[in-house]
């Protein structure tokens, strides 16, 4: 019966008296497209549902045979061929590109929908899982994050802002056209550090996005951001959270009180056409790449190593909030990690914190050793 569930067999193919021409390619466009109308009902994103089926047909196409044919051995193949190319995949494009293929085996061996009965009539084999732990890569936080990524040390911060400010003064001393786009970028990667913001995050902030903190009436209208475009999980679309304004980084709030303020975001002739925090030169919103190549420009400026990308902002948050004192399940919530092991995967706290750690440790238990002796 066709409709029983998104994803089932159509009716078409289910038909005996009803022959297929070139069955076995309408068979597998036929369940890329129940797939995609169970994605669809699981709330899953168009994006998200477009990229798996292009990497399963981008597999059907490396096997040359179909779901009913495959065998584990076609997904080693597939993994090993992607990983010793030319320009060889990461290890995190590689395991999602398994979990594809695993999640489309397992949508077709699933009762609910049909396909293995349908396979074994019409050609005598039936759609089996080929994904297991043993033949794809597992997901562990050691390889979670790449090792020369780490936040950045508040020295090497001071650096690259103050270069930023200098930078800023000169363009604007000499008259130049640059200094505008100059100092919209020092602002949002100060921003970005100060609420441990992703850079799509970043980017797609408005005006509109901040609000007061009924605690800290002395922020104003900057004791808070709404992130809107915060990172989805399992391809849902993007999610939102609240981002406090903390202590340790309330020189953001005059910073942004002032960029807000008339004579300067608004000096971009595109300011008007939106409510974006980020103009650009030419369009209502500043771009990922834009930002990205500005940030890699003033990093190379001040000789810091090419593995603290803009990402590396957030990871230099966590760190010095863990190191300041706050607790990991706030820092957990600000940057909307779901688990505290990513955060921890985050946190890069210095050699000094770690010394003052131990000695605190020490002098505790030196303090309980004499009251039990005094005892």
């Amino acid at each position: 019966m066709d409709g029983i569930v998104p994803g089932f067999v159509p009716r078409l193919l289910s038909d005996p008296t009803v022959g297929l021409f070139r069955a076995d390619e309408r068979v597998f466009d036929a369940m890329l497209d129940g797939w995609r109308a169970q994605m669809l009902a699981r709330g899953l994103t168009t994006a998200t549902i477009e990229n798996r089926c292009r990497l399963v047909r981008r597999f059907q196409e490396f096997t040359g045979e179909f779901p009913w044919q495959w065998r584990p051995a076609d997904i080693e193949d597939f993994l090993a061929e992607r990983r010793s190319g030319e320009k060889p995949i990461s290890l995190t494009t590689l395991r999602s590109d398994s979990n594809s293929v695993a999640m489309f085996c397992a949508y077709l061996t699933h009762p609910a929908y049909g396909w293995t009965d349908f396979c074994e009539r019409t050609f005598g084999d039936i759609p089996s899982q080929i994904c297991f732990d043993w033949n794809t890569p597992k997901h562990t936080t050691d390889d979670a994050v790449p090792a020369g990524r780490r936040a950045f040390t508040k020295r090497e911060l001071q650096r690259l802002f103050d270069y930023l400010d200098d930078l800023v003064d000169r363009e604007h001393a000499v008259g130049s056209k640059r200094w505008l786009p100059v100092y919209r970028d020092s602002i949002a990667f100060k921003l970005c550090y100060a609420y441990g913001l992703r850079r799509r995050e970043l980017t797609m902030l408005d005006l509109h996005d901040f609000g007061p903190n009924p605690h800290v009436p002395n922020y104003g209208m900057f004791g808070a951001v709404m992130v809107r475009w915060a990172k989805g999980t399992a391809g849902s679309g993007p999610r939102r959270r609240t981002v406090l304004t903390v202590p340790e980084f309330d020189w953001v709030v005059p910073m942004l009180q002032t960029w807000t303020a008339p004579g300067h975001r608004d000096r971009f002739t595109t300011a008007d056409r939106s409510a974006a925090l980020w103009p650009s030169e030419r369009g209502d919103r500043v771009t990922l790449g834009a930002l990205g190549d500005a940030f890699a420009a003033a990093r190379d400026a001040v000789g810091l190593p090419k593995e603290l990308g803009l990402h590396c902002l957030r990871h230099s948050y966590v760190t010095h909030l863990i190191e300041a004192g706050y607790d990991p399940t706030f820092v957990q919530a600000q940057v909307g990690h779901s688990y505290a092991s990513t955060t921890s995967l985050y946190t890069s706290v210095s050699s000094d914190f770690k010394q003052k750690a131990v000695q605190q440790m020490i002098a505790g238990r030196i303090a309980k050793t004499e009251e039990a002796t005094d005892g």
